[in-house]
């Protein structure tokens, strides 16, 4: 499969792609939103300011639905628009549109939400009282428990036990691109298009809150700057609101772009975590037991909060073997905003523990991190925390392998070396290393794919070209890149002869969300298999160029002839998804096969601590991994550059700050993310080792990037302070001032 330059990057790169904010959309008007300005309470009154005529503008409130009340998603607990109560500060309760954005300022400006405050729940770890409890008897949103063998005997008869709590907080996804929707009216179809992930899911939204079928409702991908998750479930709302407001103004379109003040404020973010861990070893320092507990903060209502939690657990012991686990998690309410998906979805903040973790357990029994790791490393016929075996089509890489290869890219016993050197000079400054080992299961997990029951429709174009039909976003990691390599390749095509169809619910089927690392797995096999079924449908025959030995030159000629035979019509081939051979997992118990592959990966990080300060900065970071076969080495290569940065941000610098259930560091001059200036070398090598059932070979690549760098970056900040100061980091962000009190704490316990 020959690389090729990403189809939409030149548009990006000279700043001709046109985003929905750019658009002009004639006779459309603004929308805004009205929020709440409490963290939870009664609605009282909604009062309009009396100077302003309000007989120019559209209003619109949660009487103006006109099906249930209800975001479709999970639970279908949140509100579409806020009605006798509030659950958390900038809550939607009104919307209002005007063809002048000035005016229309203004008179959101004028509109007083009074509300009635009860009490709420601020901080998710401490239980909440009575008065504070919103869901069932402890505003537990959902639990889940993994678990394997005996892990109190275990416990009992360990040689050592380690324990340790850590935490991770919000992160912002600060996508390029804030949230934009516009929606209008065509004859009886409320057509919206805006920047999104998962257009079905948009569209399952609507169907449901304004009450109509798919015949009635279309969803339009505009293109999209950035993601993260971040739109996978909130652009459902931002539907609903413009369609609302367009409805009500009788067809007119309405756009609602967000200011970046406001997306920070009300859209969801990572979810918060506290992870404690209780781990035994035995004498040769091999893992006997895993007891872990793992909270999370789900914010105001249900979102995606439950699979996330699902996902974190599954991950939560790491990619190691250890023959008693006992994995229990729970999400919980609090009145902040909903946290939702964000790359990694649940594994980063375990993962984070679990890699903190282990450094901590090694360095408590005095062995070292490297060593303990590679004693400990699933082997292929181990088993995972849910009674996985892996091995086959779970397995991939040596892990082992794996974690030395990135030893050597990230030079540790080099950098070991001299850091140990220059600590004894400098004055100040000091410098660690830190080695981290990751897993990523790729696609939605246990039957999630069997659910989703996706399809990917290709089809001759009348001049003897291919259009790929899938509901899967480019979003700035390359999917429409990805798909026409694949295509090509499948079809024996060059990929400048493949066409990838705009995600529009109308003319593409529904392939699923574009998350969970799945978009090349998944639906690239299945743009293989739909290109397959085509050759087979059209009866060519070639010289055993492409897929089932027929040539691209022979399935041009079939698609041009078919269309002149059949005119009006055109050749098409549909391929829906089937699971791989022997891959079974239980749903209620979390046993078996949680996901039918892995991807792998090892990261080292070197840090550099001021003393003066306590700012960390990292100096340079090496990351290996296995996704499988790597389609396209620039786009993937740049995957993981993009979550080592990001989460280089989650580990050091974006800390989301909060007042009374408000983020009050909703500007990017006070939510900081790493710069040019923060982002040091990051050295990235590929092991190939091509997973069957993936499309050209391919594993997920979008979330394991996040779920090594975090923990690597800690555990190099320990090796720096370790040794002299005894600061343990065991939190993240790591910001100055949290590592300023760590450090004080520590030389008030030696007695500095």
């Amino acid at each position: 499969m020959l690389p090729m330059h990403r189809l939409e990057g030149l548009a990006k790169l000279t700043g001709a792609e046109r985003y929905l904010d750019d658009e002009p959309i004639p006779g459309c008007l603004w929308g805004m939103t009205v929020r709440s300005p409490v963290s939870r309470g009664r609605i009282t009154a909604v009062k309009f300011d009396p100077a302003i005529d309000w007989s120019s503008f559209i209003v619109v409130d949660h009487r103006d639905i006109p099906g249930p009340n209800e975001t479709y998603l999970i639970e279908n607990d949140q509100p579409v628009l806020a009605a006798g109560c509030v659950r958390h500060v900038h809550e939607p309760v009104v919307l209002i549109a005007h063809e002048d954005r000035r005016l229309l300022r203004r008179a959101v400006a004028g509109v007083k939400v009074e509300v009635d405050p009860e009490p709420p729940v601020l901080d998710y770890r401490v239980p909440p009282r009575a008065e504070q409890v919103q869901r069932g008897s402890d505003n537990t949103i959902k639990s889940l428990r993994i678990a394997k063998g005996d892990v109190e005997r275990a416990l009992a008869s360990a040689a050592r036990v380690i324990e340790g709590e850590y935490q991770t907080g919000a992160q912002e996804h600060i996508y390029i691109e804030p949230n934009a929707m516009a929606a209008w009216v065509e004859g009886d179809v409320v057509v919206v298009r805006g920047s999104m992930q998962c257009p079905y899911y948009v569209l399952n939204a609507l169907k449901h809150a304004l009450g109509r079928d798919e015949r009635r409702v279309r969803v339009i991908q505009a293109p999209t700057g950035g993601g993260f998750g971040g739109k996978e479930d909130y652009p459902s709302t931002l539907a609903m609101h413009a369609a609302l407001l367009s409805l009500k103004a009788g067809g007119r379109p309405v756009k609602i772009v967000y200011d970046r003040d406001e997306d920070m404020a009300a859209t969801t973010k990572r979810h918060p975590s506290r992870v404690r861990h209780t781990t035994g070893v035995d004498a040769d320092g091999r893992l006997t037991a895993m007891k872990i507990d793992v909270l999370l903060d789900g914010g105001a209502y249900v979102t995606l909060s439950p699979v996330v939690l699902s996902r974190g657990i599954i991950h939560a012991c790491g990619p190691y073997f250890c023959p008693n686990v006992l994995v229990e998690g729970r999400v919980v309410l609090s009145n902040s905003v909903p946290y939702g998906a964000f790359r990694g979805f649940g594994a980063p903040q375990t993962q984070f523990a679990c890699e903190r973790h282990m450094d901590r357990v090694a360095g408590a029994i005095g062995m070292d991190p490297v060593a303990f790791r590679k004693l400990n490393l699933l082997r292929d016929g181990q088993t995972t925390a849910t009674g996985q075996t892996i091995g086959g089509i779970s397995g991939g890489t040596d892990r082992v392998a794996l974690l030395d290869r990135a030893l050597k890219l990230g030079a540790w016993e080099e950098r070991r070396e001299e850091a140990a050197a220059f600590n004894l000079t400098h004055p100040y400054l000091r410098r660690g290393v830190g080695v981290s080992c990751v897993w990523h299961g790729a696609g939605f997990t246990g039957n999630g794919e069997v659910y989703l029951d996706s399809k990917v429709q290709v089809a001759g174009l009348a001049d003897g070209r291919i259009e790929v039909r899938a509901a899967s976003t480019e979003m700035g990691q390359g999917t429409s890149t990805v798909f026409a390599q694949i295509a090509a390749a499948a079809a024996g095509y060059d990929a400048g002869e493949i066409v990838v169809a705009t995600p529009d619910t109308a003319v593409v089927p529904n392939s699923g969300p574009t998350v969970a690392s799945r978009t090349v797995m998944v639906v690239g096999r299945l743009i293989e298999k739909a290109c397959g079924e085509l050759k087979q449908k059209l009866g060519t025959r070639g010289s055993g160029l492409g897929v089932g030995g027929l040539n691209g030159d022979s399935l041009r000629r079939a698609i041009v002839e078919w269309h002149a035979r059949n005119p009006g019509r055109e050749p098409a081939a549909t391929a829906t998804f089937e699971p791989p051979p022997g891959v079974k997992f239980d749903d209620e118990r979390y046993v078996g096969d949680a996901y039918a592959t892995y991807a792998w990966g090892a990261c080292v990080a070197h840090v550099e601590v001021d003393l003066r300060t306590c700012a960390a900065r990292v100096l340079d970071f090496a990351s290996v991994q296995d996704i499988g076969r790597v389609i396209n080495p620039v786009l993937a290569k740049g995957q993981v550059q993009g979550g080592v940065v990001q989460a280089i941000g989650w580990a050091l610098l974006e800390e989301c700050r909060f007042r009374d259930g408000a983020m009050v560091n909703n500007q990017l001059t006070n939510y900081i993310i790493p710069t040019a200036d923060d982002v040091p070398p990051i050295e990235v090598e590929f092991v190939e080792v091509p997973y069957a059932h993936g499309g050209g070979g391919a594993k997920g690549v979008g979330e394991l990037p996040m779920d090594g760098p975090a923990p690597a970056v800690l555990n190099a900040i320990a090796d720096a302070m370790g040794r002299e100061v005894g600061a343990d980091p065991m939190t993240i962000p790591m910001t100055p001032e949290r590592l300023m009190t760590l450090v004080e704490a520590a030389e008030g316990a030696h007695g500095v």
